[in-house]
């Protein structure tokens, strides 16, 4: 199995979430950024790291204990690509990288692990994304080889202009999980996704 790290994208201010870091917000017995840090360490994805900015230190104090490193974004204002850049630098050279925003809290563990057998079975694939009724979402899963051009592109440009250049390369895999797809950048889209992962049983 290839030897894959975690990017947990923590990097913004939450301002759509009245400033209050939706990292931070509950999924019953833990924060977001814990639960998904925790799962990724469970999931066995070596290192784990967790990219925090204007929020980084109680985001640190959030994940207190646990196996990870918190790297700052100190440019997060310039974008969400900042920030990813900031923690691709962090990381090792010569692994797959699984990133997960903090965002996206409510995803099924069985989720991860279709990402990664998938990766495993396809050899000629580079970007993997999950997505729900036709629906792209997160986490998705890339290949070491991408890592070179995410870090060229400009910080206020998203990482998906790059989807284009790699065509069917680019996989696009179905889950059974509405999570990938619930963006919470709102406490009332925070609401909605957590009492409908909660009906799903919550894992």
């Amino acid at each position: 199995m290839t030897a894959t790290a975690a990017l947990v994208l923590s990097g913004g201010e939450s301002s759509r979430f009245g400033g209050f870091p939706k990292a931070l917000a509950s999924t019953g017995d833990r924060s977001a950024v814990r639960r998904i840090a925790e799962e990724c360490l469970e999931h066995g994805f070596d290192p784990v790291v967790v990219v925090a900015g204007p929020h980084r230190w109680a985001i640190a104090s959030e994940v207190r204990g646990l196996d990870v490193e918190v790297v700052e974004s100190r440019d997060w204002f310039e974008g969400r690509t900042a920030s990813v850049q900031a923690g691709l630098n962090a990381l090792p050279p010569g692994g797959d990288v699984l990133l997960w925003p903090v965002d996206h809290p409510f995803v099924r563990r069985t989720t991860v692990e279709i990402l990664e057998r998938v990766r495993d079975e396809d050899l000629l694939g580079l970007w993997f994304i999950p997505t729900f009724e036709s629906r792209g979402g997160h986490p998705v899963l890339w290949r070491e080889s991408l890592r070179k051009e995410i870090l060229e592109l400009r910080p206020d440009a998203p990482v998906r202009s790059l989807i284009p250049e790699f065509g069917p390369q680019v996989r696009r895999i179905a889950v059974d999980d509405p999570g990938v797809v619930a963006n919470v950048d709102t406490p009332e889209q925070y609401r909605v996704a957590f009492e409908a992962w909660q009906a799903r049983g919550g894992s």
